[in-house]
């Protein structure tokens, strides 16, 4: 490619300025050299800025939610197995977290059948192009932030482990798609109290979960490039204006990833922790209908 030099114009006369240079080599994968073209942050101890904002609230605020609630996931996960299902009153509430309840005969007694199923839900989360961007902006410290000196290390994005294996992100949202169905037939479980329909707390509960998971899911970057994303024409396509519409619907969506990420996250532990009280005993659910 050729850089030519650009002429600026203003009202005083013209004046010529240098074309930008391209680096000396390119990188195969990453497009610069690992540790190249990082901007002012490489250059200055870790944490230091002029920025006078305070840049560093919402890499902390994630870092204690992110605590928190996965805090929480894997006490649920590992040390709550025995109150993850409530059967009373005519109710019956799965906890999100162990949805579909798998134990088989092979299972040690000591192993919480969670783990079985976590490992997808974790994986599409773990991978998900919002959460990198958390945990490695909040752990990482990388980057840490626009502008604010950052460890020194060379930068050499995804492409070696384990961080190269962030790219099965894609494969672990199919599996969430099918842990959606299973979670939407928990969700009329909890509508069904006495043999037929009926409302009570725990059955909302149930359906905010499942609802922001899948607002979260169909939100999903990859979704979106599934659906419509890689298409240069929708009208040249297969069923395009289908297609159109459907990656417009998930593009709104995407806009609002981030959001439903923690709604989500929120919404599943809400939902556990509420089954998980009702199966200790701590208080009765109130019918609402």
């Amino acid at each position: 490619m050729a850089f030519r030099d650009r002429r600026l114009s203003s009202a005083t006369g013209a004046a010529v300025a240098p074309g930008a240079r391209p680096p000396a080599s390119y990188g195969s994968a990453t497009g610069t050299p690992p540790g190249a073209h990082r901007g002012r942050g490489l250059d200055e101890g870790l944490g230091r800025t002029d920025r006078a904002d305070a840049w560093w609230f919402v890499p902390v605020i994630q870092a204690v939610g992110l605590l928190v609630l996965i805090g929480y996931a894997n006490y649920a996960a590992f040390l709550g197995a025995a109150h993850y299902h409530y059967v009373d009153g005519g109710r019956d509430y799965l906890s999100p977290f162990y949805s579909p309840y798998l134990k088989p005969a092979w299972l040690p007694g000591w192993v919480s059948p969670a783990l079985l199923v976590l490992v997808f839900p974790l994986g599409f989360r773990a991978t998900c192009y919002y959460y990198r961007k958390a945990y490695y902006r909040s752990f990482f410290l990388d980057p840490i932030g626009c502008a604010v000196g950052e460890r020194r290390v060379k930068y050499s994005g995804e492409t070696k482990f384990p961080f190269i294996l962030q790219n099965v992100h894609r494969y672990f949202l199919y599996a969430a798609l099918v842990f959606l169905v299973i979670l939407w037939l928990d969700v009329f479980r909890a509508f069904v109290i006495d043999g037929r329909f009926g409302v009570a707390l725990g059955s909302f509960m149930i359906l905010l979960s499942t609802g922001s998971l899948t607002l979260y899911t169909f939100s999903c970057h990859s979704l979106r490039h599934l659906v419509g994303g890689q298409l240069d024409c929708f009208s040249c396509a297969v069923a395009g204006g289908p297609r159109h519409r459907t990656w417009l619907g998930v593009t709104w969506l995407n806009e609002h990833h981030m959001g439903w990420a923690w709604i989500s996250l929120f919404c599943v532990c809400g939902a556990d922790l509420y089954v998980r009280l009702l199966s200790m005993g701590a208080f009765q659910d109130p019918r609402l209908l």
